[in-house]
This record gives structure tokens, C-alpha cells and sequence, in this order.
């Protein structure tokens, strides 16, 4: 819910601020000399909703009163850098190292007194140095709109994780990796404002490594595969 109602606000921005002006300035090209660049550089400021997708062991009956394990989303924050190089005339490569803050959830659902469920939750805290490497290809432009689809690879370090963290008994944890792959599908819009190109874009990141650490408790020995689901909704200023 979180998530629509930012997604609802830029669509009031856009239509409050930037439609205004772009019908206001429908004949005028802004930065008429900016696709003549080879390069360009920016910053992206945005939000994260970050998931995992949890996959069980086949015979999860084993576990007793574990009857579901589910993923929880939670939502955060991220900060990037943009550095981006045109290859063709509407393909550019993008290098956008990025930090980027949230928390993940493991919900457990347990069978107490063979009537009552109970669910645990197990809360991850994250912290990521992104750095992804994406094409971006590119609409031809109408005046100061186009819009854009982009895909790539990504490495993550997790700043904090707590895989190395011993075992304690009375707070059982659960730990992940440190680095993840993943790759990345999203699109976007961008506009040219009068000095500088704003730019709206939402991105699907999927893992592919299995993240989970596994130790000798059933909040780990229940899961066969643990990877990372984020969506992102970020604003670049280049």
C-alpha cells in the first residue's frame, strides 16, 4: 500500500508541476544540445520495497507445528550515483553505484495447541552497495518527454549482515550471505526541465544466489532457497 501511494503522489507531481510546463513550453526544446553528449553524470534519490522469494523443502511436515513459511515486504530507502555513456543513438550503458537501505521478513506460521496459529516473524536488517550495470534504449524524443526500457546485472555487498555473528540460543537469527547477483528489468520516463533532465523510473531486482545461511534451527533448515525480490521506484536528476 505504501508503495501506491508514492507511486500515486509522483502522479500528482508530474500533473501539478511538469505537465503544466511542458504544455507551457510545448515548441520549446529544453537542452536542445544534451543527446549530442557522450557522457552524463547525476545522482538518483528513491524508494525500495524490499522481499524475498522463499522457496520450502518439499516435506516441511517434518518440522512439527510449522505449517507456512511466507516472504513480508518492508519498505526503505536508496542514494545513487549516475555515470552514463551513449553507445548508439538511443542506447546508453549505465553504471549507478548506489546505497541503498531497508529491512526484509521471514513470517513463520505455527500450529499451537493443535488449534491456535501463531506467526513469527524473522526481521533482516539490510544495507546494500549496488552497483549495477544496465542498458538503457531509449524512445526517440517528443520535445521534453520520452520514455525508456532498461535491463542489466547487478552485484551487492550487505553491509550488515550478521552471517559471521555466532549462534545464540535465547534470539535465534537468521543470516544471510554477505554478496548477492541479481539482474534487473525496469522502465521509465524522462524529462528535459529547462537545466537539468528529470527522470521518473520503477525496477523489478531479482537474486539469483541463495542467501540463506543454514544452521542447526528449523527457521533455516525448513527453506530450500532464499533470494532477494526488490522493487524500486527512483528519481534521477542529470
Amino acid at each position: 500500500m505504501k508503495i501506491l501511494k508514492i507511486i500515486l503522489l509522483i502522479c500528482i507531481t508530474y500533473f501539478s508541476i511538469l505537465l503544466p510546463e511542458a504544455k507551457a513550453q510545448r515548441h520549446v526544446e529544453n537542452l536542445p544540445k544534451y543527446d549530442f553528449k557522450k557522457y552524463h553524470f547525476g545522482f538518483t534519490l528513491g524508494f525500495n520495497e524490499m522481499n524475498f522469494v522463499v522457496k520450502p523443502v518439499k516435506d516441511l511436515e517434518q518440522f512439527d507445528t510449522l505449517l507456512v513459511i511466507e516472504p513480508a515486504p518492508d519498505y526503505g530507502f536508496n542514494i545513487g550515483i549516475v555515470s552514463s555513456v551513449k553507445l548508439l543513438e538511443y542506447l546508453d550503458l549505465r553504471f549507478v553505484p548506489t546505497l541503498s537501505f531497508g529491512d526484509r521478513i521471514i513470517e513463520y506460521s505455527l500450529l499451537v495447541d493443535e488449534t491456535e496459529i501463531v506467526k513469527q516473524q524473522k526481521r533482516t536488517e539490510t544495507t546494500n552497495i549496488d552497483f549495477p550495470l544496465t542498458l538503457k534504449y531509449k524512445s526517440k524524443r517528443i520535445t521534453n518527454t520520452r520514455a525508456y526500457v532498461l535491463g542489466g546485472l547487478r552485484y551487492s555487498i550487505d553491509l550488515a549482515s550478521q552471517y559471521k555473528k555466532k549462534a545464540n540460543e535465547q534470539d535465534v537469527l537468521v543470516k544471510l550471505y554477505q554478496s548477492d547477483y541479481s539482474f534487473e528489468l525496469g522502465a521509465g520516463f524522462d524529462f528535459f526541465l529547462e537545466y537539468f533532465k528529470f527522470g521518473i523510473e520503477i525496477k523489478m531486482i531479482y537474486g539469483i544466489r541463495d542467501l540463506l545461511k543454514r544452521e542447526n534451527n528449523f527457521y533455516t533448515q525448513s527453506i530450500d532457497k532464499l533470494s532477494s525480490k526488490i522493487f524500486w521506484l527512483t528519481f534521477t536528476f542529470e
